[in-house]
C-alpha cells in the first residue's frame, strides 16, 4: 500500500499482569507499521500500572495514560480523546491479535472505501482449547450493508465487538462508549450503523479472545446477576427506536430481538429478586404481557423461545423455580 494512514490501537487496562505483555507484543508486531499503541491504565492496584510504564520502553510507538478507575468504557473514551490516528482499533488487555490483522483491515478500508472493516474472531479458554465460534466467519470477504448488518445483530448472528474492527475516527466525533454499561459495543455500533453504507467483513480469525473466568460477564458464581442482563434490555429499546426511524423493514426482526433480550433477562434474574418492589423486573414482566400476541405471531422466534416466553409471561416465578429444580437434577 502506498498510503499508510496512522492507526491508534487503544487498550483499556485494569489488573491484568499475567496477560498484558502478550497482548501488547501482538500489537507491536503488526505487519502494518504506522501505528500508535495507547495503553490506558484504569486505576490498577496490582502493579499493572507499573508494568505499563515498563512495556512502554519496548517501542517508541507506545503511549501510556494513567487514570482513576472508571471502567472499560471510560478508559476507551480517554484513549479516543488522546488518539492521533485517522483510524481506531480496540484490543482488550487479556486478548491478542494476529500479526497481519491491521494490515488486512486497512487494505479492505482503502480498497473498498468503507469507514469500518471487520475481521473474524475465535475464543480460547484458560487451558488453550479453542471454543465454539460465537460468530460464524464468512467463507469469503464481502460488504455487509448497514441494514443487513443491523438485521444480523438483531438475530444474534452479527459481531458487535469493536475489538474485531478498524474504524474511521470521524465516526467518534460526537460519540463515546456509554460509561457503566457492560454491553457498550452494541449500543455504540447501533448509533454508527445508520451513518455508514456498511461494514466490510473478512473471513480470517485474526482476533483471539481469551475466555477468562471472572472477567465482566464470565463469573464463577452462577447465582450472581450481572448488570449486563439489564443493559441488553435497555439496548433492545434503543434498537427499537433506531429501527422505527431508519430501518422500518426490520420491524418484525426487532420485535423478536426485544422479546428475546427480555427472555434472557427473565432466565437469569435470581428468583429472590423477582419481587414487587423491583421496578426493572416489573417493567420487563409488563412488557411481555403487553406483547404476548407478538410472541405467538413472530416468525423469527423459535418454538422453544415462544414456549418459554408464554410460560414466563403467565407465571414467571413459578417457571423459574421449576427451571432451577430441573437444572439441579441434571
Amino acid at each position: 500500500m502506498k498510503k499508510q494512514p496512522l492507526i491508534s490501537i487503544i487498550i483499556p487496562i485494569y489488573n491484568i499482569m499475567d496477560c498484558l505483555e502478550k497482548c501488547v507484543d501482538s500489537c507491536i508486531h503488526q505487519t502494518y507499521q504506522n501505528i500508535e499503541i495507547i495503553m490506558v491504565d484504569d486505576g490498577s492496584t496490582d502493579g499493572t500500572g507499573q508494568l505499563c510504564d515498563k512495556l512502554k520502553e519496548k517501542d517508541q510507538r507506545i503511549r501510556v495514560f494513567h487514570k482513576e478507575n472508571g471502567g472499560s468504557s471510560s478508559a476507551r473514551n480517554l484513549g479516543i480523546e488522546q488518539a492521533k490516528g485517522e483510524y481506531l482499533g480496540f484490543v482488550d488487555s487479556d486478548d491478542f491479535i494476529s500479526p497481519t490483522m491491521y494490515e488486512e483491515l486497512m487494505e479492505a478500508i482503502l480498497t473498498h472505501e468503507v469507514a469500518i472493516a471487520q475481521v473474524s474472531r475465535d475464543e480460547i479458554d484458560d487451558k488453550g482449547n479453542k471454543l465454539p465460534d460465537v460468530c460464524t466467519p464468512p467463507k469469503e470477504a464481502f460488504l455487509c450493508t448497514s441494514d443487513e448488518f443491523m438485521k444480523e445483530l438483531l438475530l444474534h448472528r452479527g459481531d458487535c465487538s469493536f475489538c474485531t474492527k478498524l474504524i474511521k475516527k470521524d465516526l467518534f466525533e460526537e460519540k463515546r462508549f456509554p460509561v457503566g454499561k457492560l454491553n457498550e459495543d452494541f449500543y455504540l455500533l447501533l448509533q454508527m450503523l445508520k451513518e455508514i453504507k456498511g461494514i466490510y467483513i473478512l473471513p480470517g480469525q485474526h482476533y483471539h479472545v481469551f475466555y477468562r473466568i471472572g472477567s465482566n460477564t464470565r463469573k464463577k458464581d452462577k447465582n450472581e446477576f450481572s448488570r449486563v442482563f439489564m443493559d441488553i434490555v435497555e439496548n433492545a429499546d434503543v434498537a427499537q427506536e433506531i429501527v422505527e426511524k431508519h430501518y422500518p423493514e426490520l420491524k418484525e426482526v426487532c420485535i423478536r430481538f426485544g422479546l428475546f433480550q427480555r427472555l434472557d433477562y427473565m432466565l437469569h434474574i435470581p428468583v429472590a429478586q423477582m419481587t414487587k418492589d423491583n421496578v426493572f423486573y416489573q417493567n420487563v414482566k409488563a412488557y411481555l404481557r403487553k406483547h404476548w400476541v407478538d410472541t405467538i405471531k413472530n416468525s423469527y422466534l423459535t418454538k422453544k423461545n415462544k414456549i418459554y416466553l408464554i410460560l414466563l409471561t403467565m407465571a414467571p416465578k413459578m417457571v423459574r423455580l421449576g427451571h432451577q429444580k430441573m437444572k439441579g437434577l441434571s
